[in-house]
């Protein structure tokens, strides 16, 4: 659609794919984030975790990433986690402010990923 001479800048629209996540409330990783999240809304590993989900599932549907950096970083702060690795200065690099965990109220299913 990108190539086409003739091309209309609204065409872009119809191109773009809905995004649609489906949940299941009973996999042990949902019930065991949705305990932690109860226990501790701002516990920042809980929201990685629920945000690494999101972006994982979004690159196995074929997707692009608004963001890779801060996927690298979240996966690498899970790593370290993993491992118990604890260096609190070179931590401060990769650190950055975790989004927070809010409901989509709209029904618009979120920022749409734009064509460019």
């Amino acid at each position: 659609m990108k190539a086409q001479a003739l091309r209309n800048n609204s065409m872009g629209s119809f191109m773009v794919s809905k995004k649609t996540l489906e949940i299941n409330p009973e996999h042990p990783i949902t019930v065991e984030l949705r305990k932690k999240a109860d226990k501790d809304p701002n516990d920042k590993t809980v929201k990685d975790l629920i945000w690494l989900l999101y972006e994982t599932s979004l690159l196995t549907s074929g997707f692009t990433l608004e963001e890779p950096s801060s996927f690298a970083s979240r996966i690498h702060r899970m790593v370290k986690l993993g491992l118990s690795i604890t260096d609190e200065g070179a931590d401060q690099t990769l650190d950055e402010e975790v989004p927070g965990l809010e409901e989509d109220t709209t029904g618009t299913g979120g920022e749409m990923e734009q064509v460019d």
